[in-house]
């Protein structure tokens, strides 16, 4: 009842309101092409039906009722099949045309909304477009208007590094649905790494490495701290391209190969470091045939797509005899790949890897990240097309002291465009760009980052980004305007990862044991910053016993180690150095932000948990992050008495 009060007092405020000048622009990302604005609204009413005329694709339209119910609370009745549309409708429909940019679309906003696509994923894209314009009025009108919409660059997207930190696949489908609600249509991940041995003791046996995707060929490879399923990994394939994001899978070899030489140590390269395969030794091509023969055989293989990443980057060149038997390797690989259907993308290196041995270029994609490995121009006049990311530019370290933490986002959208790869810019136009991505590197294995410091790093980005790749040099909203503006925006209608409060503040009177719901609250966990407090009226609890856990993480009343208040999150346990006695009772806050965790006693600062070293080399250090996205889903099995319970952004 409420949501149609509100919808009928927003339907009388729009009857008595004269909008004579034509509508501005609306504010979605990436921003419109081409707008031309109408007068007055279309309002969505209850009556409001979905007309499919996309014929089979029509699962965009059950998509988008998906989406506006989730969103916005409403649900959009869906016509009958064969039903015309009428007045106040939406229409969505298929306007194949030769020569048609694939991912355009089109959008007349009046009476009623129709909606056109020459292809089902610009038909999907000009969904997220409505949702977006949605969002602005909470779903309850749509300015009218026309937009004429097309990306100026075919690969928008990223990269993600999970073979040094695992990335649950629940992340990984939630990070899929909020690119695709930004129209960023590709995914590479990076499926196994290393670390850097000077963090351990300069052992190779001690340095952390994983390869992420269950495997049969080669039974004990697998990580055993985090893996993906090849139905996990498949299902994840088919869901992304029903949102309109390829995935790229990729297999880096012959270096960053630690997992595979600690599986057959006769692989591994005394010479040049156990991270790196011996080229030399034919036993390392068998391999790594096998294991690509694994995911690309059969009729339904594990790699769906039509393009897989073969990495070749940063293999040692000094000897210029190995050299040559790199580019053997790599060309190999590229025409292994191809033989079961798939394309091949690698890394830039034949620069670095300059020889004589041919390489193959056509139909092969190279991400250009740094002209010192691969000049661009050379490699373009070669065949090659290319991925602009550029490590000086768009390379995500989270918490490492070098390349970004987080992305100068303001350069990026005010300077740059994918044509600029390094020192070198092409034309705009230029067709061997295929487009732009950019890169999150987990290279300090270890030091306690989490999925949600990873997240709150990527999304600035991918917003950016999205904008760049989208909209190109075409962008007119100046930077001020978009950085406050796309706060607005949701992640996705399912997703909130950043654990944005609803609300202003949340409160509770009373919190009491076993909750499945906490009553009142509508999230899941509070995003940086936050303040969460609370009177406790302590009783002796066991070790382990929560006060609050999500999925992603718990607060202890009573750690599981030494009985005290803590947390712990990504397989990282931290503890404060305070336990209340037993009948004790005082005021509790926990503040967090995307640098630190602060303990508040009675009003007092009790402690900041904002890093330890645990790395030196007597000038360097690295230190660990000990961040926190408070948990606010379920309420743990305790026997204290919890009151006064106030959760509001810091």
């Amino acid at each position: 009842m409420k949501r149609y009060f509100a919808f009928f007092v927003a339907l009388a405020m729009l009857a008595v309101m004269t909008c004579a000048a034509q509508n501005a622009k609306p504010f979605v990302i990436p921003e419109l092409k081409e707008w031309k604005g109408g007068t007055g609204n279309f309002v969505v009413s209850p009556l409001v039906r979905l007309v499919n005329q996309a014929g089979r694709d029509g699962g965009v339209v059950q998509q988008l009722a998906d989406d506006w119910r989730f969103l916005f609370g409403q649900r959009l009745n869906i016509a009958k099949a064969g039903e015309q549309p009428r007045i106040g409708d939406i229409v969505l429909k298929l306007t194949p045309k030769k020569g048609a940019n694939p991912e355009s679309y089109n959008i007349r906003i009046g009476d009623m909304v129709e909606v056109s696509a020459p292809t089902k994923r610009g038909l999907y894209w000009a969904t997220r477009t409505l949702l977006q314009m949605g969002e602005a009025t909470d779903g309850i009108s749509l300015p009218k208007g026309v937009v004429n919409d097309s990306p100026d660059f075919g690969v928008r997207g990223m990269m993600i590094d999970c073979g040094r930190k695992f990335i649950p696949m629940e992340y990984l489908q939630s990070l899929v649905r909020i690119m695709s609600y930004y129209k960023m249509n590709t995914l590479q991940v990076h499926l196994n790494d290393n670390g850097f041995p000077k963090f351990f003791d300069n052992d190779w046996q001690k340095t952390y490495s994983a390869f992420r995707l269950e495997c049969d060929t080669y039974p004990g490879l697998t990580a055993r701290d985090g893996y993906y399923t090849k139905w996990q990994f498949t299902s994840l394939q088919l869901m992304a391209a029903d949102c309109g994001v390829e995935i790229i899978p990729e297999i880096d070899a012959p270096a960053h190969c630690l997992a595979f030489t600690k599986y057959m140590p006769e692989l591994g390269s005394e010479r040049f470091g156990m991270d790196h395969l011996d080229i030399t030794n034919p036993k390392t091509t068998e391999f790594l045939d096998g294991l690509w023969r694994e995911y690309l055989e059969g009729d339904e293989p594990v790699f769906v797509g039509k393009r897989v990443h073969i990495g070749t980057d940063e293999y040692n060149n000094s000897d210029p005899v190995v050299v040559e038997k790199f580019r053997a390797l790599a060309d190999h690989l590229i025409k292994y790949v191809e033989g079961y259907g798939k394309k091949a993308c690698m890394w830039g290196s034949l620069t670095h890897a300059k020889g004589k041995t041919p390489v193959k270029s056509k139909d092969v994609t190279m991400s250009l990240w740094y002209n010192g490995f691969a000049k661009p121009d050379s490699m373009l006049s070669l065949g090659y097309k290319g991925i602009s990311i550029p490590d000086g530019l768009v390379y995500i370290v989270p918490h490492a002291g070098y390349y970004y933490d987080y992305l100068n986002t303001e350069y990026l959208y005010n300077s740059w465009t994918p044509n600029q790869v390094g020192d070198k810019t092409f034309d705009y136009s230029d067709k061997r760009i295929e487009g732009g991505m950019f890169a999150v590197w987990n290279d300090i294995c270890g030091n306690g980052i989490s999925v949600k410091d990873i997240h709150h790093r990527v999304y600035p980005a991918l917003q950016t980004l999205s904008q760049k790749l989208w909209t190109g040099r075409s962008t007119t909203v100046p930077f001020a305007e978009f950085d406050s503006l796309r706060h607005r925006l949701s992640e996705s209608p399912w997703d909130n990862e950043l654990g944005t409060l609803r609300k202003p503040c949340y409160t509770l009177d009373t919190v009491r044991a076993n909750l499945s719901e906490i009553p009142g609250f509508d999230i899941v966990e509070a995003g940086y910053p936050y303040r969460v407090s609370f009177h406790l009226k302590a009783a002796e609890e066991e070790r382990g016993t929560m006060l609050f856990y999500s999925p992603n993480a718990s607060f202890y009343l009573a750690d599981p180690v030494s009985g005290r208040l803590g947390y712990d999150r990504d397989g990282y346990l931290y503890t404060f150095d305070f336990a209340p006695y037993f009948g004790e009772e005082v005021d509790i806050a926990i503040e967090g932000d995307h640098r630190e965790t602060r303990l508040y006693v009675n009003g007092k600062l009790k402690e900041r948990k904002n890093g330890r070293t645990f790395w030196t080399d007597g000038k360097n250090k690295s230190t660990t992050v000990e961040t926190l996205v408070f948990p606010l889903q379920f309420t743990g099995n305790f026997r204290s008495i919890v009151t006064n319970l106030e959760v509001k952004k810091n």
